[in-house]
């Protein structure tokens, strides 16, 4: 990493402290991920691009940024990552996942505000994240009103558009995404100065549905029992979605599919046939938000899917490849997003429905519910998610947490106590 350490002067990270947390990272990759037994072998791909996240991969958008291409960064899933790539421009996720520059964050935001809000905000403040530091615009969205208030302070520090999400699926609260994906369509073109074609709108639709299309072929895959993969590596490869190369991980992950078909036909998994099956569901788990996944795993079960936006919200959907005029890509780009089924929507009913299916499709034994604390949506949501399973016969573990290793002991208690209860 030291090789980069020139790239890292100039995007003017704090070197001392982003080198402590490259150690901490590093020893905590290896204890959860490199400790596994029976790992495909497809992941080393993955342990390669995490190992490089803040080298090879930053150092490839300081070399698109030298071609004249503009880094976008995104906190969430209602951004169309489509728009982006049309426009020539790189989309990449932002540092949001573990706790980092905190006390400068409570300066900007107050203290009982969301882990991921404070992260993004510390990240940034304490000049971590390099990600942050390479974008030419940051692109936030109203899905929270801790969020929203957020990017008021956090617009002081980045260029920073912001996309009004609506609150309820009605024709109005359509026609008002519908505006901001064309005000983010102007935005773009702005910057980089490309115009967005349907023929480069067609083409980037397509890599980003091949992405999709995928991540489904792999959640698929992961009804099978013997689970063929484990949820931590799962959530791995959910996670560098947001990172990668679209092309490159497209083919990385239909490569690893194959190789799970294969041991799939073997019988063969990452845990004995039999083994509890959990799913999780709720908030999204930004790199390297892996605390609940290795408690849950090291517990004696394996996760079996995620039901989030780092998970099966962001794939579930794809976009009409159909339309061959303007007008009617834009529509087929806003009907996919207004699928979401964020809790940020009311009502929400069809993420119930959701959940359940997958928890059916998956052959899920129990769901755990995962909430951030101090986040109103899932939190609130949670209830509903508990008496829609509790209908089907499926039973549920709520918990609340933040990034913090402090409730690491009680979060093993009441899973290790819940895997007993579905066993």
């Amino acid at each position: 990493m030291s090789a980069y350490k020139e790239m890292w002067e100039k995007l003017n990270l704090d070197i001392p402290a982003h080198d402590g947390l490259l150690a901490v990272l590093g020893k905590f990759y290896g204890d959860i991920y490199l400790s596994q037994q029976g790992r495909l072998k497809g992941m080393e791909y993955l342990d390669f691009v995490l190992s490089e996240v803040h080298g090879l991969r930053v150092k490839e958008l300081q070399d698109a940024k030298a071609q004249g291409r503009k880094v976008i960064g995104t906190f969430c899933v209602f951004v169309p990552e489509e728009l982006t790539l049309a426009a020539d421009a790189v989309h990449v996720g932002l540092c949001a996942g573990a706790d980092a520059g905190t006390e400068q964050a409570e300066k900007l935001v107050p203290r009982n505000t969301c882990a991921l809000i404070k992260s993004f905000i510390g990240f940034k403040l304490a000049r971590l994240c390099p990600y942050t530091e390479s974008c030419d615009m940051v692109v936030g969205e109203t899905t929270c009103d801790g969020k929203k208030k957020a990017y008021e302070a956090f617009a002081e520090h980045v260029n920073m558009h912001v996309m009004e999400l609506p609150q309820t699926k009605s024709e109005s609260a359509r026609a008002l995404f519908r505006a901001e994906v064309l005000r983010y369509t102007s935005e773009l073109e702005r910057l980089t100065g490309v115009t967005i074609t349907p023929e480069r709108l067609a083409a980037a639709t397509k890599v980003v549905n091949d992405k999709r299309r995928a991540l489904q072929r792999l959640s698929r895959l992961r009804a099978a029992d013997p689970a063929p993969i484990s949820g931590r590596d799962a959530l791995l490869i959910n996670q560098v979605s947001f990172y990668d190369d679209p092309v490159r991980f497209t083919q990385s992950v239909n490569a690893l599919c194959d190789e799970m078909e294969a041991r799939i036909a073997k019988g063969e998994g990452i845990a004995p046939a039999g083994t509890v099956r959990l799913m999780l569901s709720g908030c999204p788990m930004a790199v390297p938000n892996w605390k609940l996944p290795y408690v849950m795993e090291g517990s004696g079960a394996v996760i079996v899917g995620e039901e989030s936006c780092i998970g099966t919200r962001n794939t579930r959907d794809l976009v009409d490849e159909s339309p061959a005029d303007m007008d009617g890509m834009i529509d087929a780009l806003v009907d996919r997003y207004m699928r979401i089924d964020c809790a940020c929507f009311t009502p929400n009913t069809e993420r119930l429905d959701n959940v359940v299916d997958m928890a059916k499709e998956l052959k899920a034994d129990g769901v755990v519910h995962y909430a951030l604390m101090f986040c109103q949506p899932y939190a609130h949501e949670a209830m509903k998610v508990e008496g829609a399973l509790r209908a089907e016969g499926i039973p549920m573990l709520a918990m609340e947490t933040d990034y913090s290793m402090e409730d690491v002991e009680q979060l093993k208690t009441r899973v290790q106590a819940f895997v007993e209860m579905v066993r």
